[in-house]
């Protein structure tokens, strides 16, 4: 097997998660660090008005009884309240528990009871109406705070009284290896498990990564370093981005759900965005299509003729300084720069996947992109591209600390300061992980001879990891297809939270109402056949097909729906015998789907959803 190694590097200041906002007020004072989204644009918040929120909302968690040690649970949507609510929870020495702000009342009900929080902070009354009847239960649940009824200011209040001086000696008595945040996730598996992160490992990863983009960082003059948040940064992949850019000063914004992501890049103009291939792909598609809207023929040629250019710049084909059209530079260069905000220095792209022809033509307009992985295992990256040595189609090579290797079969192993000591309430052997410190990720690859990272997707019949950065659902990363849309993206991930679901592909974009295609687990159907008393005369492909299997769908659909608005209800759906494979060309190396394959293979029963009766149910 091919080992790369990295020698190890100390910890950075601070120790522990609860100093940040003080370090930040220390270090920036009066400079912007954070900017919440508004009617109209975005309110900056600066490094000292971040500490005083934190010391509030801290005050008024040690004020309801929140102790030293003592699990919050958070549902707060992803964003400004939740960063917020985790810092406080951090700074009096508490661990935040983390569950999908969306989550279905079984999820809800099911993170409660295992990690037996002595707060809670929901997102709404429906929430609260299934948390309530278990605090008789659960007689350490104390208070429950829901955000629809109360703002932030609610919880602050109790603890006005307090001095901050309370809100320091918390501070001091956290201990590094204490928990820090529990992530649940929903596997593939018949149960729910929550990572266990110290602060130990999300320092460690957020220090890694901020020392792999110091050239980067350096280059961007002081105060201007600035990201956005949006769908592609959501859940755990925001918690390990807020960490690092506090960390290394840079400004974070978070954007808006209710805007097109896309338009809010183009506003806000930031100079390091955080992002997935999906992204990157739509923007260079969406500027193809209007370039051969407004210039037709000639438009779309000379769109590729400017494609190809960049291409050769990027793969250092071209000199910069050999002799180009002017008009190709502002029409075709200038135009994807500027949607993109027209400051962007680089893009750091989760989990990899871009496609290399993508990646070449973005260094070619001078916005490398910097590809890693990591998963909430990790703490966050644990590999990521260098600035300025990127090897496109590679999630680059290993953080400084960490290291990654793999079995003989292909299997990503990846060891370091940010890998997790186990799940909580793990029993079993192979939920906890390996005693000698090796995280088998789930994930094949193979790694070079410079250390460089190379995915090729899941290992079959592995345990899914679903906490990835981010979650990898029904997105494409090749420059012919379209991504799902963030919110459908949202359900996507939702639905493959059912033990029953192994894929799954929401549409909309352009129809009166969401639809879904959806597959089933070969290894889940065996065990429905065997508790259903099923002769093993019956096909699996009849089994997928039955009407009990479609009543359990119905089901999980239904929870998903619960609390969407009717616009973005999943109103039909439509059960596939087989999932989607390499072979049949619906699937990417890497485990994503090839969206608009799927839309045409699968054309007539993505029409026949349309169609009445279909609407009232799945088929």
């Amino acid at each position: 097997m091919r080992q790369s190694r990295i020698p190890d590097s100390p910890l950075s200041r601070p120790d522990v998660l609860g100093e940040l906002a003080y370090l930040c007020a220390e270090r920036d004072g009066d400079r912007v660090v954070l900017q919440l989204p508004t009617e109209d644009g975005w309110r900056d918040v600066t490094a000292t008005e971040l500490l005083t929120s934190v010391t509030k909302l801290a005050k008024g968690l040690i004020a309801a009884g929140v102790a030293h040690g003592d699990w919050v649970l958070l549902t707060a949507p992803d964003g400004h309240e939740r960063t917020l609510l985790t810092l406080a929870v951090w700074a009096v020495g508490g661990a935040a528990v983390w569950v999908p702000s969306r989550c279905s009342p079984k999820l809800l009900q099911w993170t409660l009871r295992d990690s037996r929080p002595v707060a809670a902070v929901l997102r709404d009354q429906r929430q609260a109406r299934v948390a309530a009847p278990l605090q008789r239960e659960l007689v350490d649940l104390g208070r429950i705070w829901t955000l629809d009824e109360a703002d932030l200011d609610a919880i602050a209040k109790p603890g006005a009284y307090m001095d901050g001086t309370a809100v320091r000696f918390r501070i001091e008595e956290t201990s590094a290896q204490a928990p820090a945040l529990l992530h649940y996730t929903a596997t593939a598996r018949r149960r729910v498990r929550a990572a266990v992160l110290t602060h130990r490992n999300l320092l460690s990863a957020a220090s890694a990564t901020l020392a792999r983009l110091s050239p980067l960082l350096q280059s961007i003059p002081p105060g201007e370093a600035s990201t956005l948040l949006g769908p592609q940064t959501q859940g755990f992949a925001a918690c390990a981005t807020v960490v690092a850019a506090l960390l290394g000063g840079v400004r974070t914004a978070f954007a808006r759900p209710d805007r097109p992501f896309a338009h809010q890049v183009r506003d806000y103009a930031p100079t390091l965005l955080v992002t997935d291939a999906a992204f990157l792909t739509r923007v260079y598609e969406v500027e193809r299509s209007r370039a051969q809207q407004q210039g037709g023929w000639d438009g779309a040629q000379g769109f590729e003729a400017a494609t190809r250019l960049a291409v050769d710049l990027g793969q250092k084909k071209r000199r910069p300084w050999q002799r180009m059209s002017r008009a190709i530079y502002d029409w075709a260069f200038a135009r994807v720069r500027d949607a993109l905000g027209g400051r962007l220095r680089a893009a750091v792209c989760l989990q990899g996947g871009l496609e290399p022809r993508m990646a070449y033509y973005y260094a070619g307009l001078g916005i490398p992109v910097l590809e890693g992985f990591g998963l909430v295992e990790t703490g966050g990256l644990a590999t990521l591209a260098a600035p300025g040595e990127p090897r496109p189609g590679t999630a680059g090579p290993a953080l400084d600390g960490t290291e990654v290797k793999t079995t003989a079969d292909g299997e990503v192993l990846l060891r370091g300061p940010g890998v997790f000591t186990g799940y909580h309430g793990a029993v079993r052997e192979n939920d906890q992980a390996p005693a000698d410190g090796w995280l088998a990720t789930g994930w094949l690859g193979e790694v070079d001879d410079h250390g460089y990272l190379a995915l090729r997707g899941r290992r079959r019949g592995a345990p899914h990891r679903g906490a990835e950065l981010p979650p990898v659902v029904g997105v494409v990363t090749d420059a012919s297809a379209r991504p799902a849309t963030p919110d459908y993206a949202d359900l996507e991930a939702q639905l493959l939270a059912h033990p029953l679901i192994s894929q799954a592909l929401v549409l909309g974009e352009g129809r009166p109402y969401a639809t879904a295609l959806i597959t089933l687990k070969r290894d889940q159907l065996e065990y429905w056949r065997l508790v259903n008393n099923l002769p093993l005369s019956v096909p699996l492909e009849q089994v997928a097909l039955t009407p009990e299997v479609g009543a359990e769908i119905r089901r999980a659909v239904e929870e998903v729906n619960n609390g969407l608005p009717a616009e973005m209800a999943i109103r039909a759906f439509h059960v596939l015998p087989e999932e989607f494979s390499q072979a049949s060309g619906l699937l990417l190396p890497s485990g994503r789907l090839r969206r608009d394959a799927v839309l045409r293979a699968f054309a007539e029963e993505i029409e026949a959803l349309y169609t009445p009766p279909s609407i009232e149910g799945g088929r």
